[in-house]
């Protein structure tokens, strides 16, 4: 009797212990990305959405610091003519705080190039790509100020932008994708591109 016991037992304990192998690979599945250049698995990362005060915001791997883009205004209420839009950090990674970019990231990385247009429109790039163009104008619906950018052929308020980054260097990153995220302002339906840089 106690042979069978000690059997059943130990029976008993390897499905359980099987079954919670099996869950717990299934949960890591779910909570993993396969990196592509590697081939190796890696965790996936959930992406806060940013409450503050923004135009427009970046995420990128291989963490969840984010770029913010706020509106930039002098004194009169316009945008400041020499420096319209402010990036800075949130360091969700850290303490959720709020961190000015360093030197290196305002002139090579995140930091954005502007140029007057008129009628406080101005012409937005990047440091780092500057074939996209982005225009920082007064809406004619709600008469404030968005970011536009031409996403899927058309142009719609910016969102987000969110680098698919795996591997590379520091001054060279390999990102495998751009996405865009941006609002259609006849529709107010979301819109979504992704392209390869």
């Amino acid at each position: 009797m106690k042979i069978f016991l000690s059997i059943l037992l130990s029976l008993a304990f390897l499905f359980h212990h099987s079954e919670t192998v099996s869950e717990t690979r299934l949960h890591n599945y779910l909570l993993t990305e396969v990196d592509s250049v590697s081939h190796k698995t890696r965790p996936q990362i959930n992406f806060p959405t940013p409450n503050v005060p923004k135009l427009f915001y970046v995420q990128r791997d291989p963490n969840t610091n984010t770029i913010i883009y706020d509106l930039n205004l002098n004194a009169s209420g316009q945008p400041d003519s020499d420096n319209p839009i402010h990036p800075y950090w949130i360091k969700y990674n850290d303490r959720g705080q709020k961190e000015e970019l360093n030197f290196i990231q305002r002139k090579f990385a995140y930091g954005l190039i502007t140029k007057p247009l008129g009628n406080n429109k101005f012409d937005v790039r990047f440091v780092s790509y500057k074939k996209y163009p982005l225009v920082l104008m007064r809406s004619a619906t709600d008469n404030k100020y968005h970011i536009y950018a031409t996403i899927e052929k058309k142009l719609a308020v910016l969102n987000r932008i969110f680098l698919k980054i795996e591997g590379g260097t520091f001054w060279f990153p390999n990102v495998v994708y751009v996405e865009i995220k941006g609002t259609d302002p006849d529709t107010g339906k979301e819109v979504t591109e992704r392209f390869k840089p």
